[in-house]
């Protein structure tokens, strides 16, 4: 295929990821393949999804944020912490091979999927927490966000299950706190990638304006139709990714 085809291709990848992701997370297993595949070198893979992403995370946010289903203000403390855990994860990357994380990782996103398919009473309703707010902005969001940083896909996985497991959240509302904690994970990955020269400009703004279209839709969809659309498309995009990643 001609250079331009590939490019369109990537871009197609891209807003369908922006669709997914707004919804239940795992963009990054459709972009981070189609870099790849569009030959791309893996850490510029990294980072080039990391500059798309930024369009993504951050067109689902305001789209969240503008229906009141985010509470910003409040979670601006752990998104800085998830900004700093994903810089930090960002310059591991650099220095070691993803491969490491590439072999648990597809039975945490399995664990992930059946708690979502087979936890009964899973809904839009806050339910008790089970970790302190102070202990959840600490622990669970730098660490998740360095996770982000250093390898990527599932992320958003991760941050759902946290906030419906341990915070107590409802479905929809962990969705939309979820791209929140993306966004600022996304900026301090972008960061680091940035600074060491492993992103390609051009075709990553073009990711990126269809992963903001992408989002838009998806982000609607999933507010028009909650833990009904959300619940399934998680479980589906777990085990997507998990079979990805045992094949690969």
């Amino acid at each position: 295929m001609s250079p331009e085809i590939v490019v369109l291709l990537i871009v197609a990848a891209a807003f369908l990821a922006g669709y997914v992701d707004a919804i239940a997370g795992g963009g990054g297993l459709i972009t981070i393949p189609a870099l790849l595949l569009g030959g791309i070198d893996p850490l510029s893979a990294l980072g080039t999804n990391k500059l798309q992403s930024l369009f993504g995370s951050g067109s689902a946010t305001l789209a969240y944020a503008r229906k009141g289903h985010i509470e910003v203000a409040r979670l601006l403390p752990a998104a800085a912490l998830a900004c700093l855990g994903s810089a930090a994860g960002a310059l591991l990357a650099t220095v070691l091979p993803p491969d490491l994380l590439g072999r648990i990782l597809p039975f945490l996103l399995i664990g992930i999927a059946l708690y979502f398919a087979f936890k009964p009473n899973l809904s839009d309703v806050d339910r008790d927490r089970r970790v302190s707010p102070m202990a959840f902005a600490l622990f669970i969001v730098p660490l998740i966000g360095s996770y982000d940083g250093l390898f990527g896909p599932g992320t958003g996985s991760f941050f759902m299950i946290a906030f419906v497991a341990l915070a107590g959240y409802g479905v929809l509302k962990a969705t939309a706190h979820t791209k929140l904690l993306n966004f600022a994970s996304n900026i301090g990955g972008f960061a680091v990638f940035a600074l060491s020269g492993s992103i390609h400009w051009k075709l990553g703004l073009a990711m990126g304006v269809a992963q903001f279209l992408g989002a838009r839709l998806g982000a609607a969809s999933a507010m028009r139709f909650g833990a009904r659309l959300i619940r399934p498309l998680l479980v589906v995009i777990c085990t997507a990714l998990a079979l990805r990643l045992l094949w690969s």
